[in-house]
């Protein structure tokens, strides 16, 4: 079950997902997190953010919306509170990153470069306050200088996460994979509005939120699919894993490994249940390794 993601080794392909998991101490009162391939911490920024304004959470029929925000402490809380505790289990720890400019990316990976940090993801969903607020992930130019400058400043593993609000997510993986990314993740959240008809408001204080879940899944595995045949580095699939038959779509979608989120707030022992679920299936259909399964789409 263990996975090499050229050079970043896991005991196995079922992570979670940032922003699901807090720092992983809420979730290790219920489930063994040694159990767990890697931890994607919660975002992380170079001062401590309090977020958005409430109400920053909204179910969906199939899903939830947030507009939380990067609330988090600060990466250097985060260092010297939170990554001893994580260190102590056999997971590896994915400290994912945001910034608003390039430098603030830059200082994040050199704080992180000398710590027990397994890996940075780098969240490009992020406004670049210095071209006019437009989210770095959605230009392919910006994708590929803030990867590789990110890279020139970390020895540490580099996973780019791909947001999907673009024209051509192929590009922008590309992109990355030139900027010197070891691996993308993906999919981030859709951009997406609940109106309260009664108020003729927006249900969340800011408008518009991220849209999670099981709604998102079959975008996502198109997407995972489509960016597989683009790149010739690993993938980590996520969006709307629910249970181990969805992991397994993105596993024959191309992904090397999965990343649970939003199931995690509705059953705090999925990561868990999937995993098993993926090791019967392998062996109901003879597969010695998880490997063998990745990309074995069949038309």
């Amino acid at each position: 079950m263990s996975v090499d993601l050229n050079g970043l080794v896991l005991n196995n392909p079922v992570t979670v997902a940032s922003g699901t998991f807090g720092f992983g101490r809420e979730y290790g009162e219920y489930i063994d997190l040694n159990k767990i391939g890697a931890i994607a911490v919660k975002g992380l920024t170079l001062e401590e953010r309090q977020g958005n304004p409430t109400p920053r959470v909204v179910e969906t029929p199939m899903g939830m919306l947030n507009s939380v925000g990067l609330q988090n402490p600060g990466v250097d809380y985060f260092i010297k509170e939170e990554l001893p505790y994580l260190s102590s289990y056999d997971t590896k720890i994915i400290a994912n990153i945001n910034g608003n400019t390039i430098y603030e990316y830059c200082k994040l990976a050199e704080k992180l470069s000398n710590t027990a940090v397994d890996a940075l993801e780098l969240n490009i969903s992020c406004p670049n306050v210095k071209e006019g607020g437009v989210a770095f992930g959605r230009d392919p130019d910006m994708v590929y200088k803030v990867t590789k400058k990110v890279k020139e400043n970390t020895d540490k593993y580099l996973i780019v996460k791909l947001s999907p609000n673009v024209a051509d997510i192929k590009e922008i993986g590309a992109s990355a994979e030139s900027g010197g990314a070891n691996c993308l993740s993906l999919i981030n959240t859709l951009i997406g509005m609940g109106i309260d008809i009664e108020k003729q408001k927006p249900i969340l204080a800011r408008g518009i939120g991220g849209l999670s879940g099981p709604a998102v899944k079959p975008v996502a595995v198109r997407m995972v699919y489509e960016v597989s045949k683009a790149v010739n580095i690993p993938i980590i699939g996520m969006g709307g894993i629910m249970n181990y038959q969805d992991a397994v779509e993105f596993f024959l979608a191309g992904a090397w490994t999965v990343a649970v989120g939003t199931a995690n707030f509705v059953n705090p022992m999925v990561s868990i249940e999937i995993l098993e679920g993926i090791e019967e299936y392998l062996k109901r259909k003879g597969y010695s390794s998880i490997k063998a399964l990745v990309g074995q789409l069949k038309f």
